[in-house]
């Protein structure tokens, strides 16, 4: 079997998975990157690691080939690609074609109502309801926003970003989360990352620090990561006088980002919609972080079950969000608890290897004419949830 990834570029959160498939399949894995990544990106440290992959092929420098193997392969994913020009001879061939998406409406499924949009959507995904292609959807509101539209019915499936996973011995690792403070007390670690952004929310760290000083708890925030709102966020620290609670590091490179991890004890993930899937909680959860994450955030229904592996806020309600955040760092029992489930739910489901596996075989069944879906996590059927009964899904048992 020859299987084809195209994206429009390769980064840390897609090389593990690609990896796990090189390794599998050899020289029939080829992974096509469309566009040079962007500035902001290689300066965070994101463009390290393509030098010399194997199996990674750059259509801008030889697009013939590329557009070749794109029609030749058995099996082709397309995700991350915005020009339909890549896609549409295999769809018009009508050879298999999988399709990785994020979300369509991701501001809002109000938008759907535009005659415009519909066309195009239909153009691009509608008209092929009858044909061999299939939805991975990259978040949990994939499928409702494409449902919407009447596209891949029966034909969307579970998925997302597979970070690279480490192994642990969890005894050592919450050793390394203990911390006490100047007067020899349990220090609480909190630990923020991510793009200073208005979509990602970083106040809401800030936030909830005042409030926890209010409430006299021993505790740290890292603040990891940079942005416009940076200044506005310091200036935030320096009024609420959380100079000695709270320390900005900037931006830092993926494995410096992972140490944060794993010292700290909770993490929080504090965007909104915009958030399309958000890789950063995969690899929180690695560490065996108790997560605190808004319902909005594409990963968090797949990932996440409230009071199981994680507590899930509402978004937007910040009253809620800043509640957890007490509550977790009132209770270390806890933390520990929801850690361990989190690192166990992605070491053994929502890892590369096993997403590279169940793709694999997903893959030889469409080749035989079969559909095979897993029963759970990755390529399972997606639920069909609309943004505002993901908070509700969360908490389904």
């Amino acid at each position: 079997m020859k299987l084809t990834i195209v994206s429009n570029y390769i980064n840390h959160h897609q090389i593990p998975m690609a990896d796990a498939l090189y390794q599998q399949l050899g020289n029939d894995f080829a992974f096509i990157q469309t566009s040079p990544m962007e500035e902001d990106r290689v300066k965070m440290g994101w463009g390290n690691e393509v030098q010399n992959i194997p199996y990674l092929k750059l259509y801008y420098e030889e697009a013939e080939s590329c557009a070749d193997l794109m029609m030749e392969s058995d099996i082709v994913v397309f995700g991350g690609v915005e020009d339909e020009r890549y896609i549409k001879p295999r769809l018009k061939a009508g050879k298999i074609v999988i399709r990785a998406s994020e979300r369509l409406y991701r501001e809002g499924q109000w938008k759907s109502i535009s005659p415009r949009g519909r066309k195009k959507k239909y153009e691009d995904h509608g008209r092929y309801a009858d044909a061999p292609v299939y939805l991975l959807c990259h978040g949990a509101y994939v499928a409702s926003d494409f449902e919407i539209v009447h596209a891949y019915p029966n034909k969307k499936f579970m998925w997302g970003y597979f970070p690279a996973v480490n192994t642990y011995n969890l005894d050592n690792l919450f050793f390394r989360k203990l911390h006490v403070d100047q007067n020899g007390n349990t220090q609480v670690r909190l630990l923020w990352a991510g793009r200073f952004l208005k979509l990602k929310h970083p106040e809401y760290a800030i936030k909830a620090a005042k409030y926890l000083k209010t409430q006299n708890i021993s505790f740290h925030l890292d603040m990891v990561g940079g942005g416009v709102l940076e200044e506005k966020l310091k200036q935030m620290v320096k009024r609420f006088k959380l100079a000695d609670e709270v320390t900005f590091h900037g931006f830092q490179p993926p494995q410096s980002v992972r140490r944060y991890m794993e010292e700290a004890d909770i993490f929080l993930f504090t965007s909104n919609y915009l958030e399309g899937w958000g890789a950063v909680l995969n690899e929180a959860m690695n560490s065996a972080c108790a997560v605190v994450a808004g319902h909005g955030i594409g990963a968090v229904p797949f990932l996440l079950k409230h009071e199981e592996n994680g507590l899930v806020y509402k978004t937007g309600d910040f009253k809620e969000f800043r509640a957890y955040v007490l509550r977790l760092c009132a209770d270390g029992a806890l933390r520990k608890q929801l850690g361990i489930s989190a690192y166990n739910t992605i070491t053994k489901t929502w890892n590369p290897q096993e997403a590279a596996d169940r793709l694999y075989a997903f893959s030889e069944g469409l080749l035989k004419g079969a559909v095979n879906a897993q029963k759970d996590g990755p390529l399972s059927v997606a639920p069909v949830i609309s943004p505002k009964e993901g908070y509700h899904y969360t908490r389904i048992k």
